[in-house]
């Protein structure tokens, strides 16, 4: 089982490098077609991997380290095919609105008790290739603007990218394998708030 894991810790670095070549042959120009089916099998991988309990503290951290690679290359990627599509400008002008998605600022302050929405959501369970918690989140976050009357503009893949990057660093620093996101409106504020939870 040992050598088997190392095997698939192997393979997974020489997939992400793999995958990452395809991609800046994609955006040179050399690829018509960006390599989706890749991309699919590598967080498949990833997903069956991270099931694994890896008890070796130096194989989880290499493995941390490749997710954590392979997240920082997918939101390099959203960003490049999002410039691609929408043009650079565009793109900037958007991403400055966006810059701060969660802080969102009362329009008239009030002299209100400190938190203003109801009691807050219970915990969300995140793990590595979670997409149906994604999903709960990005509801509870679109449920909180509505209630402010905002809207924030945020996609599911943002959602995504933000929650899955926030959660690898925990994981990294606790070394556990679920993180737990809730969403809170304090002084009319969104905030995520996330914590390790035991396995």
């Amino acid at each position: 089982m040992t050598n088997e894991l190392d095997q698939q810790i192997d393979f997974l670095e020489e997939s992400v490098r793999k995958l990452k070549i395809k991609y800046d042959l994609f955006f040179a120009g050399v690829s018509k077609l960006p390599p989706t089916e890749d991309r699919r099998r590598m967080e498949n991988l990833i997903h069956e991997m991270s099931k694994n309990r890896m008890r070796d503290n130096g194989r989880r951290f290499r493995f941390n380290t490749l997710t954590g690679k392979y997240n920082m290359f997918r939101e390099l990627w959203a960003r490049m095919m999002r410039e691609r599509e929408e043009g650079p400008m565009d793109y900037k002008r958007r991403s400055k609105a966006m810059s701060e998605p969660l802080e969102i600022p009362k329009e008239t302050p009030a002299p209100a008790p400190r938190v203003t929405s109801g009691p807050p959501e219970s915990y969300v369970k995140v793990q590595s290739g979670s997409t149906e918690e994604m999903q709960q989140i990005y509801e509870q976050i679109s449920a909180a603007n509505q209630k402010l009357g905002k809207d924030a503009g945020l996609t599911l893949d943002q959602v995504s990218s933000m929650v899955s990057k926030q959660a690898e660093v925990l994981r990294g620093r606790y070394g556990v394998r679920s993180i737990g996101f809730r969403v809170e409106t304090v002084d009319g504020k969104i905030k995520l708030k996330a914590k390790p939870l035991s396995d």
